[in-house]
């Protein structure tokens, strides 16, 4: 062989495994960059996590404090009554109900969230009327919205379907809502319930003109354990575990909950329920 191909033979040979060396290295280093991208995103989420649900359980300490201290002091009064002071001991018993009722309904909200994430939560399923579900949920929150001043304002119309639902459980999900908006309205605010016939099934609307959420905000008041700080925590008592259980109940039943907000604007929440949920579908 001549020695002009064969130096250009060891010099293409060389430069192959310079090329191979180089893009072996080059697939290493970008595989090590992607590890170390996926270790940090898997860290920032368990640190979120993490966060959230301290910041939750710190919370919660305060929502069951509040109510067990007023059943330890009401009672502890009760017992020191005098005979002929009923009035004041029935009053006092009112007290320790409503605070009873308070810490019984914050358990509950921790045991659905509990069943909704271990995927052990079931729903019992029956036909009933959307607009009867509806109307007796506004009733329960009416008088709360009068004493509010709040405007409210129905468009309902009577030609509703019949949905395949759990009533209690969608109930639960129209009462956080309308709570949700009179709660965070201010005193003469309006809040609107919509409904209307979709897709064989049903689209409930509540909208408010309440202090409304940044998209930041929002994202965390859906997540389960979220707290959003500030006006929202602060000055509104709750366990931040609401909206994430309704979210959860309307998918549960096939549906959705999609809520948009802006600040100092309102919130608007969209309920969306199939005729029947799919499990019942098959």
């Amino acid at each position: 062989m001549a020695p002009g191909m064969q130096k250009h033979r060891d010099s293409s040979s060389k430069k192959e495994t310079l090329m191979s060396q180089y893009s072996r290295n080059l697939g290493q280093l970008m595989s090590r960059s992607q590890a170390e991208r996926a270790l940090r995103a898997a860290k920032l989420e368990s640190d979120f996590a993490s966060r959230t649900k301290s910041e939750f359980f710190a919370n919660m300490s305060h929502e069951l404090r509040t109510p067990l201290n007023a059943i330890i002091g009401f009672a502890d009064l009760i017992r020191h009554f005098p005979p002929g002071e009923r009035e004041k001991g029935e009053e006092y018993a009112t007290y320790i109900a409503n605070a009873g009722k308070h810490l019984l309904n914050i358990i509950s909200d921790i045991l659905d969230i509990s069943k909704v994430e271990s995927g052990t939560f079931r729903l019992n399923i029956e036909d009933y009327e959307i607009e009867e579900i509806l109307n007796s949920s506004i009733l329960l929150v009416r008088d709360r919205m009068l004493e509010k001043k709040q405007t409210l304002e129905t468009r309902i119309p009577r030609d509703l379907p019949v949905i395949a639902m759990d009533s209690v459980r969608v109930k639960q999900i129209l009462i956080n809502l309308l709570s949700n908006a009179h709660k965070f309205t201010k005193e003469g605010g309006r809040i609107l319930v919509m409904a209307e016939a979709h897709k064989g099934g049903v689209r409930i609307a509540v909208a408010d003109t309440g202090i409304g959420m940044t998209a930041d905000q929002l994202a965390v008041a859906v997540t389960p354990f979220g707290q959003i700080q500030g006006a929202y925590s602060r000055a509104h008592e709750g366990t931040g575990l609401g909206l994430p259980i309704a979210i959860a109940l309307a998918q549960q039943h096939g549906g959705n909950l999609h809520i948009s907000s802006q600040p100092n604007v309102g919130t608007t929440a969209v309920l969306t329920l199939p005729a029947v949920p799919p499990d019942i579908q098959a």
